[in-house]
């Protein structure tokens, strides 16, 4: 694929989808829950794993365009075998994770305007969710472009004014959490259960390469990923403070940690009431966004796989506008079928949001445990391409930056699994028993998919020598 396109996605619109993609509203509780020296680990997160991130992925969209992202990285450095698996876990998550995140909008919204809301009522808002998501990624790109830009706007908003509020707040009432420099510093001790989150939320700076299609010009992925870098490094941080600072870390709540920090920030009045509906509602507008940028993104990478044969034809159905119907559909029967299942374990929201948020950010992050090894060997074997936009520095700083990179998704999905990974003495079989069956079960049925797209390839490559 040429470099110039057609597409009508410049700089901005390139910036604002993949800000959609990685600025998450959800899990913003979850890096606060760690406490102050959540801000530590930003910083630390940021420095020595974002950077060297967006450096590959720039360098990675601009040389190897294409709809596959992720995918057709992995197929050009290895063989199609670790593409189909690429794929696979990287499609199938968005169907696994988008439970967890309309479970938080059913429970933020049942804390806005329903309080006495039964768990199934919160089920039946969740399915309709992901039916809506699905409907919006059918309709064309352009309309889920536009929902996805939207949705970064109304994520600035939302996260700004949390950033603010908290500032506002603490000057008039003090702060609820001590922000000392050494309570700054990352420390494992309140760390460990939740610091995969963050890694989760600095995730999918890589995702907007599905979209090449769309874009004016692909080299403008570089300006794109690094502005998109900048803003979400100091949103995320804003955030986060603005939460400690309004609410004492044990009182952050997974789910209804949000509502309750703009409560804490507008007060009770008529005016804060209003105002917490307000934004309420703008967050509740941004998890909408987040999960069409991801299933849009996702479906195309499944799509152009299903097209080679690499996963199940109803796969590779795709509408007269380009739409990925066939991906966006399953996804939907997914989302769907895992939301029923859980509900029937689930002991509250909380518990129902963390345990698929848990499960489904382990087959998140699997792809990314190739897409690194992928960089490296393309860099190796494949050094002569022109690349638009290259890593500074030698191979020997390329191997540091992919090691480090590599490492800091292997410890996270090792952490969703086991939260007490340093003592695994203590370990709560009854959060990590289904987390880690789920993540088997997936694993299992993407080296069932492989097994039939090694068929498929075996019959193509018979009716090749027979027409031959």
């Amino acid at each position: 694929m040429s470099n110039e396109t057609q597409g009508k996605m410049g700089v901005t619109a390139i910036a604002l989808f993949t800000l959609c993609a990685v600025l998450v509203v959800d899990t913003l509780t979850a890096s606060a829950s760690i406490g102050v020296s959540a801000i530590g680990w930003w910083v630390l997160m940021l420095i020595f794993f974002v950077i060297p991130y967006g450096l590959i992925t720039s360098e990675l969209s601009t040389t190897y365009p294409g709809d596959g992202g992720i995918y057709d990285w992995v197929k050009q450095a290895f063989n199609f075998k670790w593409a189909v698996r690429t794929t696979w876990f990287y499609w199938i998550n968005v169907g696994l994770w988008m439970p967890a995140v309309y479970i938080m909008f059913a429970g933020m919204f049942a804390e806005l305007f329903m309080p006495d809301l039964s768990l199934w009522g919160q089920i039946a808002i969740c399915i309709l969710l992901t039916w809506l998501t699905v409907w919006i990624c059918n309709v064309s790109a352009d309309i889920g472009v536009w929902v996805t830009n939207v949705g970064a706007v109304l994520k600035i908003i939302v996260i700004g004014t949390l950033g603010v509020g908290g500032f506002v707040y603490a000057m008039n009432n003090g702060v609820a959490n001590e922000f000392s420099f050494s309570a700054m510093i990352p420390n494992m001790d309140s760390a460990v259960s939740f610091l995969p989150a963050i890694v989760f939320n600095l995730m999918g700076f890589e995702l907007v390469a599905t979209m090449t299609k769309e874009m004016k010009d692909v080299r403008d992925m570089p300006k794109a990923v690094f502005l998109s870098i900048g803003i979400t490094a100091f949103l995320y941080i804003f955030g986060t403070v603005g939460i400690l600072m309004a609410l004492p870390v044990e009182s952050i709540g997974l789910v209804a940690g949000l509502i309750d920090t703009f409560k804490t920030l507008f007060g009770d009045g008529v005016f804060g009431t209003a105002m917490v509906y307000l934004f309420g509602t703008l967050a509740l507008l941004t998890l909408i966004g987040n999960m069409v940028s991801w299933t849009m993104g996702a479906s195309r990478a499944a799509a152009e796989a299903a097209q080679e044969g690499e996963l199940p034809a109803p796969v590779a159905k795709v509408s007269e506008k380009g739409s990925p119907i066939g991906a966006n559909n399953i996804t939907g029967i997914v989302s769907t079928v895992v939301i029923l299942s859980y509900a029937l374990f689930a002991q509250g929201n909380d518990d129902l949001f963390w345990s698929i948020f848990a499960f489904s950010s382990c087959i998140f992050l699997l792809p990314y445990l190739f897409m690194f090894p992928a960089y490296l060997k393309l860099r190796l074997v494949d050094g002569e391409r022109e690349r638009p936009f290259q890593v500074p520095g030698g191979m020997a700083a390329q191997w540091v930056m992919s090691i480090v990179c590599f490492f800091v998704i292997f410890q996270a999905v090792v952490l969703f699994i086991f939260p007490e990974a340093l003592d695994l003495t203590v370990a709560d079989w009854s959060y990590t028993g289904p987390v880690l069956v789920g993540v088997i079960a997936t694993i299992l049925i993407g080296e069932w998919i492989l097994l039939g797209a090694l068929k498929r390839k075996k019959e193509q490559v018979e009716q090749q020598e027979a027409k031959a």
